[in-house]
């Protein structure tokens, strides 16, 4: 009877050991994500506008660039 009651304590023990192990590895992931964060260099506004246009306008020019050699490959296939 002895043995069962000293396995059940380790067992709980081992449960509440891999419990607290668990908790302090989820504060270290947050911690270092937090550390990392603060190494980010943020745009400021001014950049993030400057490339949001940039990137509308180059999207504009593929769109045109796409209708127009869809155009051409259209002219071509009903020419012959």
């Amino acid at each position: 009877m002895a043995k069962n009651s000293t396995k059940e304590k380790d067992v709980k023990k081992n449960k509440k050991e891999k419990k607290t192990k668990q908790k302090v590895q989820k504060e270290n992931y947050f911690v270092g994500v937090r550390n990392e964060l603060a190494k980010v260099k943020w745009p400021s506004k001014a950049e993030v506008l400057k490339y949001t246009f940039a990137t509308i306008i180059f999207v504009v020019i593929l769109v045109i660039f796409f209708v127009l050699l869809n155009l051409v490959m259209s002219l071509i296939k009903g020419g012959f």
